[in-house]
């Protein structure tokens, strides 16, 4: 006889379905990981463009908004990836 019975096709599902609910979780992590990472180095970036913008124009006090206008940052930039929004203190970049 040819083909799957019903049986054959119901027990194939629900082994798959097992291991995409095992895999799903573990995804969702790695890609929590890489949007902090991201948030980590987009940090960097703006505070070596604090130091850029302090040493071309001379001002010791800067702000996200100084930065996009002058265009040393984008818009974009203003956010991390994970969301968390980028402020400066003391002219250094932290994200909240």
């Amino acid at each position: 006889m040819k083909g799957f019975t019903v049986l054959e096709m119901i027990l194939v599902l629900t082994i798959i379905m097992i291991v995409f609910m095992i895999t799903l979780p573990n995804i969702q992590q790695k890609r929590d990981i890489v949007n902090n990472k991201g948030c980590d180095v987009l940090v960097e970036v703006v505070n070596s463009q604090i130091l850029m913008y302090q040493l071309e124009t001379g001002e010791t006090d800067v702000s996200m908004d100084d930065l996009i206008r002058e265009g040393y940052l984008k818009e974009s930039q203003r956010k991390c990836p994970n969301g968390k929004e980028i402020v400066i203190y003391d002219n250094e970049a932290k994200h909240q």
